[in-house]
């Protein structure tokens, strides 16, 4: 789409600029010829620096774009970026490239490979795998019955995905109108997986908005499990069953979650952090630590709580 009918049919003011928009992103990836969106004020120093050419934003904020940036005014950016991903999401399946399997790969009778996959060496696809658009997929890897991989998701060498589980469905993304109706954020990015990674069953990790949700080197995800858009699981981390990252959410190298622990959005959790089960990490963590409770507290603090309360009840 051009700038101009961008304008148009956001509704902002008219715009007589007709570059051609070939994508949209985040503020701090964008670069030329994408549009970008600034809907949270603490986002503010990345639209000081954003290479996007333009930007939706808030009239107040349009005097902080970068020269040569130009601003699509709206009152509510977050509903006009909601409106517009539509304009930009990929469809389905769209590649007339024939899939690629490597030397020694097994693919079972039932299992189906769309158009623009690539599979590497000695990996095993077995029945029902659906392997969407332009999948990449490296070497001895293991897909065990019924794991999804949607569309442009990357899978690094020796990974193991047990049943049942789904790689790349949408990110839960919504903005809401005044008379409280759900308009889609389409998703538009993927998920990337590292290398050396097991992932258990009935498992999902949801593809990021822009860019991509990673799953870092040698990490360890157990069944039931559910990891948000854009986040971001550090090397050899462990979450364990029924843990919940919501979006956004940075794990440090070998951060270990217990059962049902979760995770707010937009937070980092620093590395060698460990989290026990049913922990609700509500604000970053910055210094590592045994961590429990919801609130959230030292665990050595939790622990003295708990005695406490027990003691209390026994009075």
């Amino acid at each position: 789409m051009t700038l101009n009918e961008i304008a148009l049919f956001l509704g902002c003011a008219e715009i007589e600029n007709h570059i051609e928009i070939t994508g949209m992103n985040t503020l701090s990836e964008a670069s030329e010829g994408e549009i970008s969106f600034l809907s949270d004020s603490k986002y503010e120093k990345e639209l000081l620096q954003t290479r996007a050419s333009a930007v939706i934003l808030p009239s107040s904020k349009s005097h902080l774009l970068p020269e040569g940036v130009i601003a699509l005014v709206s009152e509510e950016p977050y509903m006009s970026v909601a409106l517009l991903s539509k304009y930009f999401a990929k469809s389905i399946a769209s590649s007339d490239v024939p899939p690629s399997i490597g030397e020694g790969t097994k693919l079972y009778p039932s299992s189906h490979i769309e158009n623009g996959v690539c599979i590497g060496k000695n990996c095993t696809i077995m029945s029902g795998v659906y392997l969407g658009t332009d999948v990449v997929i490296g070497d001895d890897v293991i897909l065990y019955p019924n794991v999804t991989v949607y569309r442009d998701c990357v899978i690094g060498n020796r990974v193991m995905i047990h049943a049942g589980t789904v790689i790349g469905s949408d990110g839960f993304g919504y903005a809401h109108t005044k008379l409280g109706e759900h308009v889609k954020l389409y998703q538009n990015g993927n998920v990337v997986i590292e290398d050396d990674v097991e992932i258990g069953a009935n498992t999902t990790i949801d593809c990021a908005v822009f860019g991509s949700t990673v799953i870092k080197k040698g990490a360890k995800i157990d069944n039931l499990v559910q990891i948000g858009h854009n986040c971001i699981v550090g090397e050899h981390s462990i979450l364990v069953s029924q843990t919940g990252l919501a979006g956004s959410s940075t794990l440090g190298r070998n951060v270990v979650m217990g059962g049902q622990s979760a995770t707010a959005g937009h937070l980092t959790i620093a590395p060698f952090t460990t989290l026990a089960a049913r922990s609700g990490v509500t604000k970053s963590i910055a210094t590592k630590g045994v961590y429990s409770g919801f609130p959230l507290m030292e665990h050595k603090l939790w622990l003295k709580l708990q005695a406490k309360l027990a003691r209390m009840l026994e009075s």
